[in-house]
């Protein structure tokens, strides 16, 4: 199944034009405040946006805000990781003319046992350093679990409510 996948990106990749080797994905281990591990994201580049996997265990039940952030920090209470990430400086939300942020994803819903794997796209955000909307600006980035539920309109995040999951997204190589 893996080979199959990653057959996949590399048909994906020259189908863009590029090798299998210039394929360029990320990922983001998710800490809570404790600093404990509660999930891994990975992010893959694809010709129409980024391409993100998560896993989760151990978050709270309920439905929670999931963003990617402006900075590359997961200090403290995460508010090292700034706002959504919005480079061009588009409203927060979908639900709103203008919107939305290009860091913007739907919410999440945690089961009781708090595991969750799911995908989504986020097709307004590259990882392709110097791009416009690259996830590896000068500051990085952040992938954020919000307390609460992102209405997809109040400004500027969705009114979503503490940060309780950050991982700072790295650039890894695919070969």
């Amino acid at each position: 199944m893996r080979r199959a996948i990653l057959s996949l990106f590399a048909i994906s990749a020259l189908a863009s034009g590029a090798s299998a080797q210039d394929a360029k994905s990320a990922t983001a281990e998710l800490k809570d405040t404790n600093g404990e591990v509660v999930g891994m994201v990975e992010l893959r580049d694809t010709p129409n946006g980024v391409w993100v996997n998560a896993s989760i265990a151990g978050l709270p039940q309920g439905t929670h805000g999931f963003h990617i952030h402006e900075t590359g920090k997961c200090e403290g209470d995460f508010k090292s990781a700034g706002g959504h990430f919005a480079p061009a400086g588009n409203k927060h939300g979908i639900l709103v003319e203008g919107g939305p942020h290009a860091g913007d994803m739907p919410n999440i819903h945690v089961p009781s046992d708090g595991r969750l794997n799911f995908e989504v796209f986020a097709p307004a955000v590259t990882l392709d350093e110097g791009a416009e909307g690259s996830l590896f600006d000068s500051d990085g980035s952040a992938i954020m679990v919000h307390s609460g539920v992102d209405d997809y309109k109040s400004q500027p995040s969705g009114d979503a409510g503490a940060r309780i999951a950050c991982g700072v997204v790295t650039n890894k190589t695919v070969k």
